[in-house]
């Protein structure tokens, strides 16, 4: 089996590196009862040995495919003193900072929260350059179930600089003809596209300083949730996307005639597949202002969009193998462009999750959710992207989970405000739900 990165996952780690923004993915169970300690550590072995015991080792050229290969070593279990459950999502802003790198390691991090009062917190933070949230669901899964993963990778650095640099070199003229079909894919996309890319921001001014972007995570009764999107004429997908099209609104995140643009992952993991990141994407253009009246036009708009997928070959993916010879300028100039720009918006649905995910120690826990987040992100790089908002769900034990990231260059961005926006948009949809998981509030 090759051990070269696919270019999609290529493409990601060397945005990471150009924007020096790391894309993390956090899961985080909690128990209301106590936890079997050593049902954890089982599970963080399992772990180890699992699809994540890989990083990402460079080539020796400067425009070679990188490559997987096996760490050296293993995170470590983290297990900390009792905190009171107030306390809770503090803590998991904390693990939410742990210093991760797909390539230097560690890739990822489990940490232990006992309450003090009864019962505990597990937080599961892993770089996006490893895995996506479908691919993480599994990981999650295998490794609570037992599943060792039967891939092996060479052992990092086994590679003697004058053997990896023919290797990659011949790996590279293999690469040509696919280069010479993007540089075509290019140039169309840019002829159809005014350019290939969206009109460059305004420059940025003041200082470029970190960041901390919203963040918030509620949870919806699952028969509510169905019933919901039924009643409107819609399905669970074309609910989410029509309550985040209405946060997209309340942020501003529209064209200039009022409608939302959502980009949409669609999920292309195989059984066996290596890839970190094996997705594409479908976007669709929608009017936020009749999604709670009626979700048939979303519903629409989404068939139409994998129609398209499956019968028009998306550009963009076609000018991938480009993206080893790309300066890292352009790399962040595209990075913007790549994320929609200012009126894009992101929608992903895992489903319904193997219930194996819910169980770290061995047994379910009360309550699960996954979230994207986005550490060391700057004011500069979010003016250059125009902002985020993504929306990131899936169902767990009869309930939907949806966690909320937002930012918005030029506007005020506090959780506060984007609670409001979330019970706004809910009740626009006549919803109730719980928004957090350490003291949840009832909206």
């Amino acid at each position: 089996m090759s051990n070269i990165l696919d270019l999609v996952d290529q493409t990601a780690f060397l945005g990471e590196r150009a924007t020096k923004t790391t894309n993390l993915l956090q899961a985080v169970w909690v128990y209301n009862h106590g936890i079997d300690t050593d049902g954890v550590r089982e599970f963080h072995r399992h772990l180890q040995r699992g699809r994540l015991s890989r990083r990402i080792e460079r080539s020796p050229l400067p425009f070679g495919r990188h490559r997987w290969v096996s760490p050296t070593d293993q995170p470590d279990l983290e297990v900390v003193e009792a905190r009171p459950r107030e306390q809770f999502d503090a803590w998991v802003e904390e693990q939410s900072n742990t210093p991760l790198d797909p390539e230097h390691g560690p890739g990822w991090h489990l940490a232990v929260l006992p309450f003090t009062g009864g019962g505990a917190g597990i937080s599961f933070v892993t770089s996006h350059c490893l895995i996506d949230g479908v691919g993480l669901c599994e990981v999650l899964a295998d490794a609570a179930s037992g599943r060792r993963d039967p891939t092996s990778w060479p052992a990092a650095g086994s590679r003697r600089w004058w053997q990896a640099l023919r290797e990659d070199v011949r790996q590279t003229m293999r690469d040509l003809p696919a280069m010479g079909r993007a540089v075509i894919a290019t140039a169309r996309f840019a002829r159809h596209n005014g350019g290939g890319t969206s009109p460059a921001p305004a420059k940025f001014v003041g200082p470029d300083e970190r960041v901390s972007p919203p963040m918030a995570t509620f949870f919806v009764d699952a028969d509510q949730w169905d019933a919901r999107a039924d009643a409107l004429g819609g399905t669970s997908n074309a609910l989410l996307a029509g309550v985040a099209a209405r946060l997209a609104q309340r942020a501003g995140r529209v064209g200039a005639d009022g409608w939302a643009t959502l980009a949409l992952p669609v999920n292309e993991r195989t059984p066996g597949d290596t890839r970190a990141n094996a997705i594409t994407a479908v976007d669709i253009t929608i009017d936020p202002a009749a999604a709670p009246t009626d979700l048939r036009p979303i519903r629409t708009a989404l068939k139409r969009a994998l129609i398209r997928r499956n019968d028009t070959a998306d550009q963009r993916f076609a000018m991938l193998p480009l993206s080893p010879l790309l300066p890292r300028w352009l790399v962040r100039r595209m990075a913007g462009v790549a994320l929609g720009g200012a009126t894009t918006s992101g929608s992903s649905n895992l489903g319904e999750l193997d219930p194996a995910a819910n169980r770290p120690d061995g047994t379910d826990a009360d309550s699960f959710t996954m979230r994207t987040l986005y550490p060391g992100v700057t004011s500069a790089t979010m003016h250059h992207t125009g902002g985020l908002l993504g929306l990131l769900s899936g169902r767990v034990r009869g309930r939907v989970f949806v966690s909320v990231f937002a930012y918005q260059p030029g506007r005020p961005n506090s959780e506060e405000q984007l609670r409001q926006d979330i019970s706004n948009a809910l009740r626009d949809f006549s919803l109730t739900a719980t928004v957090g998981w350490g003291c949840p509030t009832r909206v």
